[in-house]
């Protein structure tokens, strides 16, 4: 069963390899990440902007050299892509 994992840390990992938080603005997200606590074992990722896929992929590949598991999913009926962090 996966650990319990806080969106704090998360966060703090992609601003220390150099991602940008996303913040909202004039009525829209500018570019950048955002993470939301999904449950005590789970944080979700987002990215907003340009090149979400390949942003996405390479936040992939920096929280799994973390230690980290990464489940790249999206939501319902064609909604944003996301992925699922969790501490194995």
């Amino acid at each position: 069963m996966a650990q319990r994992i806080r969106e704090a840390r998360v966060r703090q990992l992609l601003i220390d390899n150099g991602h940008e938080f996303s913040e909202f603005e004039a009525g829209e997200w500018d570019p950048g990440f955002r993470v939301a606590q999904a449950g005590r074992r789970v944080v979700h990722v987002f990215w907003d902007g340009p090149g979400e896929a390949d942003q996405l992929e390479a936040i992939t590949a920096e929280l799994r050299a973390a230690g980290l598991h990464v489940v790249a999913t999206q939501l319902d009926r064609g909604g944003r892509r996301r992925l699922e962090v969790t501490r194995p």
